[in-house]
């Protein structure tokens, strides 16, 4: 019985301690084992913001791994709002 797949978007907020622990190289090596598309940055407020989009179990993944995060990270948030899908994504990428 072959699997349809749902493909869905969020886009995330983290916060806490999130930024000069790895978190954006972390996250993007997570998400490209996990097969997504997106990008993380850094936030002037010290949060990081990204877009997810991808398989809805493989998101449901990510998620999970972004509420605990690399070991050096105290994670105190995530929000993830669903959003329309962006057709033109190539690639997991840390934006600067």
């Amino acid at each position: 019985m072959q699997r349809t797949v749902l493909i869905e978007a969020r886009r995330i907020r983290v916060t806490g301690r999130v930024q000069g622990v790895g978190f954006r190289y972390f996250s993007c090596q997570q998400a490209r084992r996990q097969g997504l598309l997106g990008w993380v940055q850094n936030e002037p407020d010290g949060a990081v913001t990204g877009w997810l989009q991808g398989d809805a179990e493989a998101l449901g993944r990510m998620l999970l791994w972004l509420e605990r995060g690399p070991d050096a990270a105290q994670v105190s948030g995530l929000e993830a709002e669903p959003c329309e899908l962006d057709p033109g994504l190539q690639g997991f990428t840390i934006r600067r």
